[in-house]
């Protein structure tokens, strides 16, 4: 899969991720093997009024790269100024939220809403293209209801307007998160479009990867939240692609240690009583599937101090040497 000057073969992606795919967890990832990181979708209003929250996003790192700045909005002019605010920050490539679901992005006539107005989509996605040097690539559904889907129509009007590639999430908007992703789609919209395809949604293990490009003919594929908490899961799938082999579950010492790394990243990168807040929502991966966990996930959720939190990890990791126990941790059960 060609996207400007980057070149990845069978690429496993990070999705974007509200409160999520921050620059912390994306060096994370693609220290373990994420071909191509996304920030977090970043309000256009917000970069055009120069909210705190919203330029924030825009810091990128070098040792992240490739890496993809994704932006959301209805506003053709407000879009236009919020991908040159983008491009300014250095990103190997835009990307145009077109997939968002929840209600308070689709009011906003943003996000999966444009999914009512492909005409709309299309101009602004060439709009964005004529007004940044970058490329530009957009991140859709496949409609807005099983009713009215229209991801061949939209895939053909978005590499006219002329995106460089197409991320589907298989699913419709009325579906949000539920129901299964239909990978079947794929093959159907490769079809009718030249750029890569990258297919979203259900990709949760080693084997759904390698499912995936077997069965689909996807350019790359792109994982959401079975990564939450459990970055190792490009690294795993990558072995698994390479030698048809499952690899070995990752030893306790590992999560734990990049957990606390993670937390220091964060600390680094935010005020120190934000980031440990914010960091709760990934304990639950990193400790999933490790025996006996409820006590330490007790205390590490409360705790106000990392070296609280170091003490308690570290603690653990250590009983569980003791114990002689290695639980075998299965990949993340869900995405996005």
């Amino acid at each position: 899969m060609t996207i400007g000057p980057i070149t990845v073969d069978r690429g496993v992606l990070l999705a974007p991720m509200e409160d999520v795919t921050d620059l912390p967890f994306r060096l994370i990832c693609r220290r373990y093997g994420a071909d191509i990181v996304y920030t977090e979708f970043i309000s256009s209003d917000g970069l055009v009024r120069d909210a705190r929250r919203s330029m924030e996003k825009l810091r990128l790192a070098e040792e992240e790269r490739p890496v993809a700045i994704q932006i959301f909005g209805g506003d053709v002019d407000i879009m236009v100024e919020a991908a040159r605010r983008a491009e300014e920050s250095g990103p190997d490539f835009v990307d145009i939220n077109f997939g968002c679901w929840v209600k308070n992005v689709v009011v906003r006539n943003a996000g999966a809403a444009l999914l009512k107005d492909p005409i709309q989509m299309q101009k602004l996605t060439r709009s964005i293209v004529d007004a940044v040097k970058k490329p530009v690539t957009v991140k859709t559904r496949l409609g807005w209801s099983k009713d009215s889907i229209v991801i061949l129509d939209v895939a053909r009007m978005i590499q006219d307007a002329g995106a460089a590639a197409l991320t589907v999430h298989c699913r419709t908007r009325d579906m949000g998160h539920d129901g299964e992703a239909d990978w079947t789609w794929i093959p159907k919209i490769k079809q009718v479009v030249d750029i890569p395809i990258i297919l979203n949604g259900d990709v949760k293990t080693p084997e759904d990867v390698r499912r995936a490009f077997e069965t689909t003919g996807a350019d790359a594929v792109m994982i959401g939240r079975a990564a939450i908490g459990h970055p190792f899961l490009f690294r795993r799938a990558k072995e698994y692609m390479q030698t048809g082999i499952m690899p070995a579950p990752i030893h306790h010492r590992e999560r734990i240690a990049t957990c606390l790394e993670h937390l220091r990243l964060e600390i680094d990168w935010k005020p120190q009583k934000r980031a440990i807040h914010e960091f709760r929502k990934h304990y639950g991966g990193y400790l999933k599937g490790l025996p006996n966990n409820s006590h330490v996930r007790q205390i590490v959720v409360r705790s106000e101090s990392y070296d609280e939190i170091e003490e308690a990890m570290l603690q653990y990791s250590a009983r569980l040497d003791e114990e002689g126990l290695l639980a075998i941790v299965s990949d993340a059960v869900a995405d996005s």
